[in-house]
């Protein structure tokens, strides 16, 4: 409980957050994850990181800001914490359903046609799974369409590792469920368990989960026929997304494609992608 002063009585902690502290917490989302914060987001700080304050027995939010610019090892463990509060995890599945109804009816067909090889597919700020293991049922799907026998990888990458751990288990509620997946999806890939739906193996052996942060170098992925990456650009600068996007084309094969978001346009000054402009969304691709 609050006083008038911002304190919680009960644990001994300010919620006051001065200038100088969401200053610094600003500075250290942009630097560690490019999350660009403006000037008028205190309540979201506020209210994504006040716990933090109890879990890590800090008094305020001063000692937090004052963490966050340390450099001690036994800082490490707060730092992830804030990125893991602060990064939006909000995701369902088959999200934007147009996207998922090309990728399964064209652009794989047109991937199975041009390569012999496995079919690589990034996954990127993948959240709790959703998304990769929605790409992994599309896969499948277009896999038994064309009759050819392929590997399909696809990695789902976030810089959250709690959320990873969540993605994972591939374990979902009915309220998750309810959230893009009908009943013959739900009867086709999942099996009931203790606590939920558990996703079929033939889903996920073919999604791995890496913890990745989009401001590293894109090498150690190796390279790619698809790149998701959806409603993540929205919280860089534009020069952070020319970046990313500029390193995403070096990453996908010749021809590759990218979806980003129904709501997301390419910025300017980009000329590694053509728009692919279809009846159902409008995706891009790499020349090639």
């Amino acid at each position: 409980m609050l006083n008038s002063a911002g304190t919680d009585k009960s644990l001994g902690i300010s919620g006051n957050l001065s200038p100088a502290d969401y200053q610094a917490i600003q500075q250290f989302l942009s630097q560690n994850c490019g999350i660009e914060l403006g000037d008028s987001k205190q309540y979201l700080v506020k209210s994504r990181l006040q716990p933090l304050l109890a879990k890590f027995e800090l008094p305020g939010f001063a000692d937090l800001a004052a963490a966050l610019q340390s450099n001690a090892f036994s800082a490490q463990k707060l730092k992830s914490a804030v990125i893991d509060a602060m990064t939006t995890n909000e995701t369902f599945w088959f999200r934007d359903e147009r996207q998922f109804s090309e990728l399964r009816d064209n652009v794989l067909p047109q991937v199975l046609a041009q390569k012999n090889g496995s079919i690589r597919i990034w996954s990127a700020a993948c959240s709790s799974g959703q998304e990769p293991y929605s790409i992994s049922i599309c896969g499948l799907d277009a896999l038994r369409a064309s009759g050819k026998n392929r590997a399909l990888q696809i990695i789902g990458t976030d810089i959250s590792e709690a959320i990873l751990e969540e993605a994972k288990r591939a374990s979902y509620s009915d309220a998750a469920l309810s959230r893009g997946i009908d009943e013959a999806t739900k009867a086709k890939y999942f099996q009931k368990s203790y606590d939920g739906y558990l996703l079929n193996e033939e889903v996920t052996r073919q999604v791995r989960f890496q913890q990745f942060n989009l401001l590293k170098s894109f090498t150690a992925l190796g390279r790619f026929d698809v790149i998701f990456c959806r409603n993540v650009l929205i919280y860089f600068s534009d020069a952070i997304k020319r970046d990313i996007l500029t390193r995403m084309a070096d990453s996908l094969e010749p021809g590759g494609y990218l979806f980003l978001s129904s709501t997301e346009a390419m910025p300017p000054g980009i000329g590694a992608y053509e728009m692919v402009r279809s009846g159902l969304t409008n995706y891009f691709r790499k020349p090639g």
